[in-house]
């Protein structure tokens, strides 16, 4: 069934769990501090704006990223451009902790799950986490061998940077 995610653990990612067998990544990037930014940090991470403003092309069933939300997330340029389909498998909005994780549909380069969370720290320091458990799903991520992981770790890197400009306004 083409709505059946690839993998077992699902919602792992939500307690920050790194299942056994899988390549992990988790990049932690200061976006800023205080209660505006993270307000502003979390609604552009549920919102999808993060990802648009890195021109990410963001395919969803739903305006904010809520659990069951279908979404085809693209990356690259025309004729270049890899399609990944997934589904939001937790989310969560609270007052010093916002996010979501979505897991990886039949289609998708890799199979895992990959999470954005935002964390408002007692320092007042504001955080975002991007976590993820992934092996190649078909045979040119399979070729791919180690370069997976350094696109995976820069992609997590710019999300920082990006999030860190939205939330202070830009």
């Amino acid at each position: 069934m083409a709505d059946e995610l690839t993998y077992p653990e699902v919602g792992a990612t939500s307690d920050g769990a790194h299942p056994a067998g899988y390549r992990h990544l988790r990049v932690r990037t200061r976006v800023g501090d205080g209660g505006r930014c993270y307000r502003a940090a979390a609604d552009a991470v549920l919102g999808w704006r993060m990802h648009r403003a890195m021109g990410v092309e963001v395919d969803a069933d739903g305006p904010r990223a809520e659990s069951g939300v279908r979404v085809v997330v693209g990356l690259g340029v025309a004729r270049l451009r890899v399609h990944g389909p997934c589904r939001v498998v937790w989310s969560r909005d609270g007052e010093r902790r916002a996010g979501f994780g979505y897991g990886t549909l039949p289609g998708h380069p890799v199979r895992g799950e990959e999470a954005f969370t935002v964390e408002w720290r007692p320092d007042g320091s504001v955080w975002l986490t991007v976590a993820a458990f992934s092996l190649p799903a078909v045979w040119w991520t399979r070729c791919a061998g180690p370069l997976v992981p350094v696109f995976q770790r820069a992609y997590a890197r710019r999300c920082g940077r990006v999030l860190r400009r939205l939330a202070a306004g830009g």
